[in-house]
């Protein structure tokens, strides 16, 4: 089982970790700040320091066998860090935190489109959301309405219920496509002060306001009763 350190504070870029196996599959540590691909939003990129200073490029972050384990994945060719040392995992701090922004833009989303998620993709400064409605929604409200959401600056934090109290209130999970995890006896919710309260493992910012601002693209038809949302940051260097 792996520490999960960003589920604590996304914010911490690195930490000490010791290697708990490394093979053509990925390195395994005891504790990482790395987030593996899950939930629309892509896993960590960074890298692997060693004790000698040297380091080893981490081109992804993916889920291992077990639900809390997480599998650094090195660059092709790569030498493999020794069983039982101790490294230090470093994200790309740039990248998680435009994927941050993105994400919790994406809950602001559903909070302004009243309408069932069928999927969606979270990209390094785009993003996407698919949902079941007859018509396509106005493009310029929507552009309104979010970046009035993110002005307002609504603080940003996890809570966590019940596995029972989830089944109990079902309109919180807006995703058809993906179930949130249960079974564990308890599930995280990412609640959005005042504006969204819904099922999310993912890593967000703590407050709306560094988001920045947010441009509406293109509204596709992706089915008889599926429209599909683009958004970017108005910035895209940002």
């Amino acid at each position: 089982m792996t520490q999960l350190v960003f589920r604590d504070d996304a914010y911490i870029r690195s930490c000490k970790a010791k290697v708990l196996a490394a093979d053509a599959n990925g390195v395994l540590l005891d504790r990482t700040v790395f987030y593996p691909m899950g939930g629309g939003q892509p896993g960590d990129t960074g890298r692997l320091r060693l004790a000698g200073g040297s380091e080893i490029a981490v081109v992804d972050a993916v889920k291992g066998a077990a639900s809390d384990e997480v599998l650094h994945k090195l660059a092709p060719g790569s030498a493999l860090p020794e069983v039982g040392s101790e490294v230090e995992a470093v994200i790309d701090w740039d990248r998680r935190h435009r994927l941050m922004r993105m994400h919790t833009c994406l809950h602001l989303l559903c909070a302004v489109v009243i309408g069932d998620v069928t999927g969606g993709s979270i990209g390094d400064g785009k993003g996407r959301l698919d949902f079941n409605l007859p018509e396509a929604p106005d493009r310029a409200a929507i552009e309104t309405a979010l970046n009035k959401l993110i002005a307002e600056d609504h603080p940003v934090r996890p809570r966590w219920i019940t596995d029972e109290e989830l089944a109990a209130k079902p309109e919180l999970v807006r995703t058809m496509s993906v179930k949130p995890p249960s079974g564990h006896g308890k599930v995280r919710l990412l609640e959005i002060e005042g504006v969204d309260l819904q099922p999310c493992g993912g890593t967000h910012i703590a407050r709306t306001g560094e988001i920045g601002p947010i441009l509406v693209g293109k509204i596709e038809n992706k089915g008889k009763q599926n429209r599909r949302i683009n958004l970017a940051f108005a910035d895209r260097t940002a």
